[in-house]
């Protein structure tokens, strides 16, 4: 494809557009710590606020799917709509929202047009980038990781208020949708519609390496949204018990924002060594990590740091190169069927996993909640072995 065909700004804007219009993910929960003092929230609210985001997220994205509407409307104008939608509901939380399940009612709205966001987006990319799959999706998936870890910096000035964060996040989410309206629109590489049809779910258990990659995303998936829920309430309890001094919403930032980085290095590492060891390695790294919470917990700062460092770039690294496997490893003629259970489940699972964390805060030292998280990562690493042995580049 040719330079004049394929601008080189477009990745670039790609990139962008996602980081800002998925800024809304965890814009709830960067705010909930002020929240929690204004209106004397239980520590369960933490569960509430994300899993409300969580479950709008899967509804969207499977009314989206078995509607097929990134099919019917150009995908750019989709996008646009619905960061223009999430823009307003975000102002709309800022400045008339003062109760907790008025919240929650609000972060489940965000959750379902961030269905129009973000999917919506990995498809415009790849109607511009139909080659490298893994890598390409790494980039994507990367700006998820910075747009859900943006609220946290927004919330770590102390001057800004819960309600400046909200307005903050709503105006990245309206910035996203003029971008992809205006300077991306549709790719050259048209794509033949991958329609969702509830017949096939039954036939797909027969295809053993989608069972595989499916699996080691639904061990990943159950790690993952509940580590980036719980870990300002990690980082709060190490600050408390070693009595030092840190800006935690500027921690949870960097936490989640390292993920961008190990999206797009696992991404490129996908190229030379495949998706399938790539996702087995951090998906491996990142179960040590539960593992060493409790110990590393006792530690000092410099060694904390390194440790989140790496927990926070692994964490999330394997997750477009199992959207890749899935993708690679589904049947041709149930791809968008494939995708969307695999999405549905993994999503459904995040939120067990973290109303089930957040529950046993105060009955377990906070430290050691992610070993309550092991064992996806376990699961996933088992389930993985076959692909690994027999993986091809994506």
């Amino acid at each position: 494809m040719s330079a004049t065909i394929r601008p080189p700004r477009i990745l670039l804007l790609i990139i962008l557009a996602q980081f800002l219009g998925t800024a809304s993910w965890f814009a709830g929960n960067a705010v909930l710590p002020s929240l929690r003092l204004l209106w004397e929230l239980p520590v369960a609210s933490l569960a509430q606020i994300t899993n409300a985001v969580q479950l709008g997220f899967i509804t969207g994205a499977l009314l989206f799917a078995l509607l097929s509407l990134s099919d019917r409307f150009r995908p750019s104008r989709l996008f646009f709509a619905c960061a223009l939608l999430s823009a307003m509901v975000n102002a709309a939380t800022a400045l008339w929202i003062d109760s907790l399940n008025s919240l929650i009612l609000m972060r489940f709205i965000a959750g379902f047009l961030l269905a129009g966001i973000y999917p919506v987006g990995m498809k415009l990319a790849a109607t511009w980038f139909p080659e490298g799959l893994g890598r390409a999706l790494g980039y994507l998936v990367g700006s998820l990781a910075l747009g859900t870890a943006a609220p946290h910096l927004f919330a770590s000035f102390e001057s800004a208020n819960w309600q400046q964060v909200m307005l903050a996040v709503a105006a990245v989410n309206l910035l996203s949708g003029f971008i992809i309206l205006w300077g991306v629109g549709e790719g050259p590489n048209q794509l033949k519609p991958a329609p969702v049809r509830l017949k096939q779910i039954g036939a797909l258990q027969r295809h053993p390496k989608l069972r595989a990659s499916a699996a080691g995303y639904f061990g990943h998936m159950w790690e993952l949204y509940a580590i980036w829920a719980i870990a300002p309430l990690w980082i709060t309890a190490w600050t408390e018990k070693h009595q030092y001094t840190l800006n935690v919403s500027l921690a949870s930032f960097a936490i989640i924002a390292v993920g961008a980085l190990g999206c797009a290095l696992g991404g490129v590492w996908s190229q030379r060594v495949g998706s399938a060891r790539v996702a087995s390695n951090m998906l491996g790294v990142s179960a040590i990590c539960c593992l060493l919470s409790p110990i590393m917990f006792e530690l000092g700062a410099v060694v904390i740091a390194l440790f989140w460092f790496i927990w926070g770039f692994a964490i999330v690294a394997d997750s477009p190169q199992f959207s890749a496997l899935s993708a690679q490893n589904a049947p041709p003629e149930a791809v968008g069927t494939a995708l969307a259970l695999i999405n549905a489940i993994g999503f459904t699972l995040t939120l067990i996993a973290i109303q089930l964390s957040v529950s046993l805060i105060g009955t377990l030292p906070v430290a050691w909640i992610p070993l309550i998280l092991l064992p996806g990562p376990i699961l996933g690493l088992l389930a993985m072995r076959p692909l690994v042995r027999n993986q091809a580049k994506v």
